[in-house]
């Protein structure tokens, strides 16, 4: 498959990366050499310097073979005009991020179809919406639904008091007569499928997929119980909390810390049971002074990842339950577990994640990114007889690197064993590492 990417930031390198893992012909386009530069030596694309709203250049690179048109750059308008451009020189697909969030309004959305762009996505929005599931299940550090929420992803950290520290996957499987599958562990920075005989210890970073259901006995035998959020502190006055605040305002206690005063009286404005305190973000004391001790969670979305993380870990210190960090370096998503902070986020993976669906071979209904992991757990349709419906689990031939952890068939969700036979119509929850993005796909083709 030919997938064009115009913008080879954050989101643009990130999806280049995966797609190039997935053996697809991946041309980038950016304005910056060094960018391009960067990426011809870490991954395997082909560049193309210049803008990508240039009609010439668009057929120089020519459309017509181009399976999908992904406009990443921070330019809102240039995404818009080069999807439109190359849907008109032939591209079969064309997506596009934007900013303003106004934009997503389903009217808008049938405007830009006419126009030539099929799809477009708002990282602030995706973040807003993580955000918002978070704080939902407020003892995990990720949370995800397949299925309407049939089936549900969570990531939690093992503590010294854990019935499960120093048990074996295989015990833990079948504990008190409940099944869960747990289908990855991070352990400091070190990714780990979990095998009937991997022994979990304090500290681990531990990953499960299970029917809704039964989250809430499966946190309770971790040793992590329920707790209510009532109080929510934002440090940042930006897309994301504010639109957030939106959702939450009329059933949460909302503050939000904002040192610009015209973004404050834009707050004010959108918001109408939003507490908003003009103040410095990073200032710990004014923080204190605006009751952070008493909050059930802390989120830090100002546009500076390291004040983001230095004042989580600082509300964890001041005993806040729940702490969230944006950041905008992806490696230090890798670290968050093993400084502190509940769950760092960050938009451009998420962004990247929610556009990737659109690009997977096979009939993909949902793609999420674990926080941490260098994998991928993909929700698979099969829509036809295949060597999937013909033979067991155990004999597909699935690679090391890749493992199933639940099925959804109809009302009921299956946690597979390798007996288990996949029928046409089944949704298959598969967890892939990179290296094993390509197989699988193949598998499900």
């Amino acid at each position: 498959m030919k997938i064009v990417i115009a913008g080879g930031g954050g989101i643009g390198f990130h999806l280049a990366k995966l797609l190039s893992s997935a053996q697809h012909d991946i041309v980038l386009i950016d304005t910056n050499r060094d960018v391009l530069e960067y990426a011809q030596a870490h991954l395997d694309v082909q560049t193309v310097l210049g803008d990508a709203s240039s009609i010439q250049l668009l057929k120089d690179i020519n459309m017509v073979p181009v399976s999908i048109f992904l406009a990443v750059t921070t330019l809102e308008n240039d995404n818009l005009v080069s999807c439109i451009l190359a849907k008109k020189l032939g591209a079969k697909q064309t997506i596009a991020r934007i900013n303003n969030i106004s934009n997503l309004q389903k009217e808008f959305k049938a405007t830009f179809n006419e126009l030539g762009v099929d799809k477009v996505i708002s990282p602030s929005l995706l973040a807003s919406q993580e955000i918002i599931r978070l704080l939902e299940l407020s003892q995990v550090t990720d949370s995800f639904e397949f299925e309407n929420g049939k089936v549900s992803l969570i990531g939690i950290t093992i503590e010294d008091s854990s019935l499960y520290t120093g048990k074996t996957i295989e015990e833990i499987r079948n504990f008190k007569g409940t099944v869960y599958t747990p289908i990855a562990i991070l352990r400091g920075n070190e990714t780990i499928l979990p095998r009937n005989n991997t022994l979990l210890r304090r500290g681990d970073h531990i990953y499960f997929i299970t029917s809704k259901k039964e989250v809430d006995d499966l946190l309770n035998t971790i040793g992590k119980p329920a707790r209510e959020i009532k109080s929510i502190m934002f440090i940042g006055g930006n897309v994301i909390s504010m639109t957030a605040a939106k959702k939450l305002e009329n059933d949460y206690n909302i503050t939000i810390v904002e040192q610009d005063e015209k973004q404050c009286k834009m707050l004010v404005d959108e918001l109408n049971n939003t507490l908003v305190i003009k103040g410095d973000p990073s200032n710990f004391e004014l923080l204190k002074e605006e009751g952070l001790q008493k909050m059930d969670a802390f989120i830090a979305v100002t546009p500076n990842s390291e004040t983001n993380i230095i004042t989580s870990l600082m509300a964890e210190n001041a005993g806040v339950f729940k702490t969230i960090a944006l950041v905008e370096n992806l490696d230090y998503t890798h670290i968050s577990q093993n400084i502190g902070v509940n769950t760092m986020i960050n938009k451009k993976i998420i962004a990247a994640n929610n556009i990737f669906r659109y690009v997977r071979k096979g009939k993909v209904e949902a793609i999420a990114s674990l926080h941490g992991v260098d994998g991928e757990v993909i929700e698979y349709e099969i829509n036809k007889e295949s060597r999937l419906t013909r033979t067991a689990i155990r004999n597909l031939k699935l690679p090391n690197q890749a493992i199933i952890g639940a099925v959804i068939r109809g009302e009921d969700t299956v946690i597979p064993t390798g007996d288990f036979m996949l029928n046409i119509h089944d949704k298959v929850i598969v967890l892939a590492l990179p290296a094993a993005i390509g197989k699988v796909e193949d598998l499900f083709r």
